[in-house]
């Protein structure tokens, strides 16, 4: 007899939900990609970030060398020493000096972003009652923003190269590559800081729920409060030792264990608070426990 004609109810299972986890992950981490691909504001994001190393890393300076206007952020620099920090050997060290803070807190507009649209335009909504298991897709889509970080640091060592030895043609100047060691080093550490701060923002726009707040939240943190917390903790002892678990903190001192504090003048967002070895644990913190939190959040909360 017929399952019709007996009353007896059928389960429907979806053929997604029916692939294994691994399997769900892929397909989730090939539509993520596919949606961020075809994304303008990725690549606005991505964009305003090499357009800033392009002007602070090598513009800058350069224009400082040919004019000998030193007044701008290089007073007391010489004019060999501009042409220095510009040229190939001084990459691994322009590749990372501005993540701390610019390329740190667009990286967190991009994970903002990702996670939060992903609820504003109902996509998420679409895809957690048709589409794979939820710990699937926000595993595709933690991977399809790693990929989208791991492109971005590696466009910025391309640009800086690119820059550098055409400043060195111009200026008849000898080509000196950096070590591959060093090389090696700064991708490292750029790519921590920046997966770091795409994760955090990917946790607040799970938090909210879409990007207007998770950006404006993370922006405000990331720029202003993280700075005023540290200013505050040189006067009240509490203060300062939770500054030093701050996600600005141990990138900013990562990235300054690498290529120094400047001195006087530092460049904004590198900072000597932590040696190397502790500002990576502090890292390695943040990024576990960031995907673990917005993992949970997105599997036990409703969709509505």
């Amino acid at each position: 007899m017929s399952t019709a004609t007996t009353g007896t109810p059928t389960t429907m299972t979806s053929p997604a939900r029916r692939t294994s986890p691994l399997a769900g992950s892929l397909a989730s981490t090939r539509a993520e990609l596919l949606r961020l691909r075809k994304w303008p504001a990725v690549w606005v994001t991505i964009g305003a970030w090499l357009a800033l190393t392009v002007m602070f890393g090598f513009l800058f300076n350069y224009v400082s060398y040919k004019t000998g206007d030193t007044s701008f952020s290089n007073e007391g620099v010489t004019a060999r020493s501009l042409l220095d920090d510009i040229l190939p050997a001084n990459v691994p060290h322009v590749l990372i000096q501005g993540m701390p803070m610019f390329g740190g807190a667009l990286m967190l507009v991009l994970g903002a972003l990702v996670a939060g649209n992903g609820y504003g335009w109902g996509t998420w909504k679409t895809v957690f009652t048709q589409g794979p298991a939820r710990p699937a897709v926000v595993t595709g889509s933690f991977a399809a923003l790693t990929v989208f970080v791991v492109t971005t640091v590696v466009a910025t060592l391309a640009l800086c190269f690119g820059l550098s030895l055409l400043v060195a043609g111009v200026e008849s100047q000898a080509v000196v590559w950096p070590s591959f060691s060093d090389t090696a080093e700064s991708l490292g550490a750029g790519f921590l800081v920046m997966e770091m701060w795409a994760l955090l923002g990917f946790l607040l726009g799970t938090v909210a729920r879409g990007p207007a707040l998770s950006v404006g939240l993370g922006l405000v943190w990331a720029l202003v409060v993280e700075n005023l917390l540290r200013g505050v903790g040189q006067l009240l002892g509490p203060v300062e030792a939770f500054t030093k678990i701050l996600p600005g903190t141990a990138g900013g001192s990562l990235v300054g264990s690498i290529v120094g504090t400047g001195g006087a003048d530092p460049t904004p967002g590198v900072l000597d608070t932590l040696s190397g070895g502790t500002a990576v644990i502090v890292l390695a913190v943040h990024l576990v426990l960031a995907p673990l939190l917005a993992g949970w959040l997105v599997t036990r909360r409703d969709v509505a």
